[in-house]
Protein backbone atom coordinates (compact mmCIF):
# COMPACT_ATOMS: atom_id res chain seq x y z
CA UNK A 1 0.00 0.00 0.00
CA UNK A 2 1.39 3.40 -0.99
CA UNK A 3 1.38 5.88 1.91
CA UNK A 4 1.35 9.67 2.30
CA UNK A 5 3.00 11.08 5.42
CA UNK A 6 0.80 13.66 7.13
CA UNK A 7 1.07 15.93 10.14
CA UNK A 8 -1.44 17.34 12.55
CA UNK A 9 -2.03 20.83 11.16
CA UNK A 10 -4.89 22.09 13.30
CA UNK A 11 -7.12 21.16 16.21
CA UNK A 12 -10.58 22.76 16.29
CA UNK A 13 -12.40 22.63 19.60
CA UNK A 14 -16.06 23.67 19.79
CA UNK A 15 -17.17 24.12 23.39
CA UNK A 16 -20.74 23.33 22.36
CA UNK A 17 -21.54 20.19 20.41
CA UNK A 18 -20.14 16.72 20.13
CA UNK A 19 -18.30 17.11 16.83
CA UNK A 20 -14.71 18.28 17.05
CA UNK A 21 -12.17 18.39 14.23
CA UNK A 22 -8.54 17.66 13.63
CA UNK A 23 -6.98 18.61 10.32
CA UNK A 24 -4.22 16.52 8.80
CA UNK A 25 -1.97 17.96 6.07
CA UNK A 26 0.50 16.16 3.85
CA UNK A 27 3.97 16.67 5.29
CA UNK A 28 5.47 17.86 2.01
CA UNK A 29 2.60 19.66 0.33
CA UNK A 30 -0.43 21.89 0.73
CA UNK A 31 -3.29 19.38 0.70
CA UNK A 32 -5.09 18.12 3.75
CA UNK A 33 -8.38 16.95 5.19
CA UNK A 34 -10.39 17.06 8.42
CA UNK A 35 -11.46 14.17 10.62
CA UNK A 36 -14.45 14.54 12.93
CA UNK A 37 -13.72 13.24 16.42
CA UNK A 38 -15.31 13.38 19.86
CA UNK A 39 -14.78 15.99 22.54
CA UNK A 40 -12.80 13.73 24.89
CA UNK A 41 -10.43 12.73 22.09
CA UNK A 42 -9.82 16.31 20.92
CA UNK A 43 -9.16 17.37 24.52
CA UNK A 44 -6.63 14.54 24.89
CA UNK A 45 -4.82 15.52 21.68
CA UNK A 46 -4.82 19.19 22.70
CA UNK A 47 -3.54 18.30 26.18
CA UNK A 48 -0.64 16.40 24.63
CA UNK A 49 0.16 19.24 22.22
CA UNK A 50 0.18 21.75 25.10
CA UNK A 51 2.30 19.50 27.33
CA UNK A 52 -0.28 19.40 30.13
CA UNK A 53 0.36 16.51 32.51
CA UNK A 54 -2.60 15.29 34.57
CA UNK A 55 -1.96 14.24 38.18
CA UNK A 56 -2.75 10.61 37.26
CA UNK A 57 -2.39 8.85 33.87
CA UNK A 58 -5.35 9.07 31.52
CA UNK A 59 -6.23 6.33 29.04
CA UNK A 60 -3.76 7.30 26.30
CA UNK A 61 -1.03 7.73 28.90
CA UNK A 62 -1.84 4.25 30.17
CA UNK A 63 -1.56 2.75 26.69
CA UNK A 64 1.83 4.42 26.24
CA UNK A 65 2.99 3.04 29.60
CA UNK A 66 1.76 -0.46 28.73
CA UNK A 67 3.71 -0.38 25.45
CA UNK A 68 6.82 0.76 27.27
CA UNK A 69 6.46 -1.92 29.96
CA UNK A 70 6.12 -4.55 27.20
CA UNK A 71 9.30 -3.11 25.61
CA UNK A 72 7.50 -2.02 22.43
CA UNK A 73 7.12 1.33 20.71
CA UNK A 74 4.67 2.89 18.31
CA UNK A 75 6.52 2.80 14.99
CA UNK A 76 3.81 4.62 13.06
CA UNK A 77 0.09 5.15 12.56
CA UNK A 78 -1.58 4.29 9.27
CA UNK A 79 -5.02 5.60 8.35
CA UNK A 80 -5.81 2.82 5.94
CA UNK A 81 -9.47 2.98 4.99
CA UNK A 82 -12.49 5.18 4.56
CA UNK A 83 -15.75 3.26 4.66
CA UNK A 84 -19.18 4.93 4.68
CA UNK A 85 -17.64 8.17 5.96
CA UNK A 86 -15.65 6.52 8.74
CA UNK A 87 -11.85 6.45 8.81
CA UNK A 88 -10.03 3.34 10.03
CA UNK A 89 -6.52 3.33 11.46
CA UNK A 90 -3.86 0.86 12.52
CA UNK A 91 -1.11 1.17 15.10
CA UNK A 92 2.14 -0.45 13.97
CA UNK A 93 4.05 -1.60 17.03
CA UNK A 94 7.58 -3.00 17.08
CA UNK A 95 9.97 -4.08 19.83
CA UNK A 96 11.90 -1.12 21.23
CA UNK A 97 15.25 -0.73 19.52
CA UNK A 98 14.33 -2.83 16.48
CA UNK A 99 13.39 -1.83 12.96
CA UNK A 100 10.05 -3.24 11.76
CA UNK A 101 10.00 -6.51 9.85
CA UNK A 102 7.11 -8.72 8.82
CA UNK A 103 7.97 -10.98 11.77
CA UNK A 104 8.21 -8.42 14.57
CA UNK A 105 5.41 -5.96 13.69
CA UNK A 106 2.17 -6.03 15.64
CA UNK A 107 -0.83 -4.36 13.99
CA UNK A 108 -3.60 -3.02 16.20
CA UNK A 109 -6.90 -1.73 14.78
CA UNK A 110 -8.00 1.54 16.37
CA UNK A 111 -9.84 4.80 15.83
CA UNK A 112 -7.77 7.51 14.11
CA UNK A 113 -8.35 9.90 17.02
CA UNK A 114 -6.82 7.44 19.50
CA UNK A 115 -3.99 6.64 17.12
CA UNK A 116 -3.18 10.32 16.60
CA UNK A 117 -3.27 11.00 20.35
CA UNK A 118 -0.68 8.22 20.80
CA UNK A 119 1.38 9.53 17.89
CA UNK A 120 1.44 13.02 19.41
CA UNK A 121 2.46 11.52 22.75
CA UNK A 122 5.28 9.42 21.30
CA UNK A 123 6.37 11.46 18.29
CA UNK A 124 5.52 8.62 15.90
CA UNK A 125 4.73 9.52 12.28
CA UNK A 126 1.22 9.37 10.82
CA UNK A 127 0.59 8.04 7.31
CA UNK A 128 -2.54 7.82 5.17
CA UNK A 129 -3.12 5.27 2.41
CA UNK A 130 -2.66 7.10 -0.91
CA UNK A 131 -6.12 6.10 -2.19
CA UNK A 132 -7.77 7.40 1.00
CA UNK A 133 -5.77 10.61 0.86
CA UNK A 134 -6.65 11.24 -2.79
CA UNK A 135 -10.34 10.65 -2.03
CA UNK A 136 -10.56 13.28 0.73
CA UNK A 137 -7.70 15.79 0.33
CA UNK A 138 -8.27 19.39 -0.66
CA UNK A 139 -5.96 22.40 -1.08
Amino acid sequence: MELVEVELARVVIHQKGDQQFIHLRERHGPRGFPIVIGYNEVEEINRKLCGVEPPRPLTHDLVGRVLKSLDHRLHRVVISELREGTFYATLILVPRGEEPTTDNQRLVDCRPSDAIALAVQTGAPVHVAREVFEAVATD
